[in-house]
């Protein structure tokens, strides 16, 4: 799967969203994401297994825990799929508005 739709995929989920926005602010341990969803911590596991996978996570050990943060690069291929549509949108805007000044400079 590319990139984008293996993020696309992760957060078609609202527990991983729930999740990735839990560790937005800081890395948290397993056990605290847990804590904070409506899931079983083996099913917390796997969401966040998907959500590493899909470039979203990254896990580092502290003693004898794991601690998950957000992988900012792995957002950067969502980011720039999203700005791919954004710049068609703002051509469109501006073809739009020179369309529109023409049109009233005839009139």
């Amino acid at each position: 799967m590319d990139p984008v739709g293996a993020v696309l995929a992760a957060l078609a989920d609202p527990t991983r969203r729930q999740i990735l926005e839990r560790v937005r602010a800081q890395p948290l341990s397993v056990g605290d994401i847990a804590r904070t969803v409506s899931v079983s911590r083996p099913a917390v596991s796997q969401h966040l297994r998907v959500l590493e996978d899909a470039g979203l996570l990254r896990c580092h050990k502290r003693g004898r825990h794991n601690f998950y943060e957000v992988d900012r690069e792995g957002l950067s291929a969502l980011r720039s799929y999203v700005e791919s549509f954004w710049d068609d949108v703002l051509g469109a805007f501006h073809a739009a508005a020179v369309e529109e000044a023409e049109r009233k400079k005839r009139h």
